[in-house]
């Protein structure tokens, strides 16, 4: 496993050097985000990669994801001795090694034959937290396996059928996974135009669906063990994916369902936050499904701030009430949606988020080189966060405040 204490960035500089200039030898990967997805979309299929790159309608959340992080600037101080970096951080009294999760995406085995057990792999061999997707090619257990020693989250979307539901936390929880990421914008599948296009839905393919498959609780809805019949186990997955009736109702069920920290994905309104707050959730992640939900939403960073605002304003409305809270009780903020390279990080962390999640970049070293794919991709997002940490006047995560960045708008 990678120590990131250990100069991780200047580090990684010498070692790519090293190699171009003693050995010719170059990086396997493209290092720009873009020429990186280019790369990522030859190697898939047509439909893959539609899948994996498309986003809803227009694709304009997407593009606005990307934009918006442009209207921000990091103001960097001089003078600060920053020659010894930590770039670790506590989430919701979890010791991450770095600020940086690998979000959940599912339907990764039409990526790589891999899957998310390469992915996986990566993420322990790294020490960066991996968050396993409900709707992973490879069982929750099998990926809790290949994370070894590393932290592991699961993400869950609420089914149609509550018992499902519980039956995927249940698992989680005995499988050792430490939260329970709870997607909200989700309870319906977006209209994804490239995906309509090629009238591809990868799941009636029997890709992204091995959790369903194996859960006794889904089993026992099926007319037909899925091994006898296949096509209506799929389609009885269509039926009960996702939940349009879910409410906080759905959220109190989860949360007396487990005693594991319970997140929620998907937040943009402040409203939402302040709700999460007062029913006792563990954390929210500020996001937008990566913009493949709703097309035309906020970005998630311009949303960044007045989620974090809504938050502190709820806990100290909770405070002055007197509510009683657990000792040591803590609510994080994450976020994702448009995390492509070190800088973005350090602005999202600077404007309030605890760490950040990390999605399609590490699904592209996966189209591209399966596992060593993943891990050179996220080992230099690391490097380069490391180093932008540095050359803006900070030795460690806990120093990034509002104050290293500044609100910029073109004349």
């Amino acid at each position: 496993m990678d120590d990131p204490s250990e100069a991780y960035g200047p580090n990684r500089q010498r070692e790519v050097y090293a190699g171009g200039m003693l050995a010719d030898r170059r990086p396997e990967l493209p290092t720009d985000p873009e020429e990186l997805r280019a790369e990522a979309m030859d190697a898939l299929s047509e439909e893959a990669s539609a899948y994996v790159v498309g986003s809803a309608g227009g694709e304009d959340t997407a593009d606005q994801n990307r934009e918006a992080f442009r209207r921000w600037r990091i103001v960097p101080r001089m003078l600060r001795d920053v020659a010894e970096r930590d770039l670790s951080v506590e989430v919701l009294d979890q010791r991450l090694p770095v600020p940086v999760l690998l979000a959940p995406v599912g339907v990764q085995s039409i990526i790589h034959e891999g899957g998310e057990l390469a992915s996986a792999r990566a993420a322990s061999d790294v020490g960066v937290p991996f968050v396993s997707s409900s709707a992973a090619s490879a069982t929750m257990e099998d990926v809790a396996e290949e994370l070894d020693d590393a932290t592991g989250w699961f993400q869950l979307y609420p089914s149609a059928d509550s018992e499902v539901t519980e039956s995927f936390v249940n698992r989680a929880e005995d499988a050792g996974y430490e939260a329970i990421v709870i997607t909200l914008d989700t309870p319906t599948m977006g209209w994804r135009e490239r995906d309509v296009a090629n009238a591809y839905l990868p799941f009636l393919d029997g890709e992204g669906v091995a959790n369903y498959l194996s859960d006794p609780a889904f089993r026992d809805s099926l007319d037909a063990p899925p091994e006898e019949d296949e096509q209506g186990a799929l389609w009885q997955f269509i039926e009960q994916f996702g939940d349009l009736s879910m409410d906080w109702e759905t959220v109190e069920r989860v949360r007396e369902a487990t005693d594991l920290p319970v997140i929620l994905k998907g937040i943009l309104h402040p409203e939402d936050a302040r709700e999460a707050v007062r029913r006792g959730v563990d954390g929210v992640v500020v996001s937008n499904h990566g913009g493949r939900q709703v097309d035309g939403a906020l970005s998630a960073i311009e949303a960044l701030p007045r989620v974090v605002s809504a938050v502190e304003d709820a806990r100290a409305a909770s405070d002055a009430a007197g509510d009683e809270r657990p000792d040591g009780d803590e609510f994080a903020v994450l976020f994702d949606s448009g995390i492509r390279r070190g800088a973005d990080a350090i602005k999202a962390i600077a404007l309030g988020a605890d760490a950040v999640l990390l999605g399609r970049p590490y699904v592209y070293g996966l189209a591209i080189d399966g596992e060593d794919g993943v891990r050179e991709v996220v080992r230099n997002f690391l490097a380069d966060f490391d180093l932008t940490l540095a050359l803006s006047g900070r030795d460690s995560v806990s120093e990034l405040s509002k104050s290293v960045v500044s609100r910029w708008i073109a004349d």
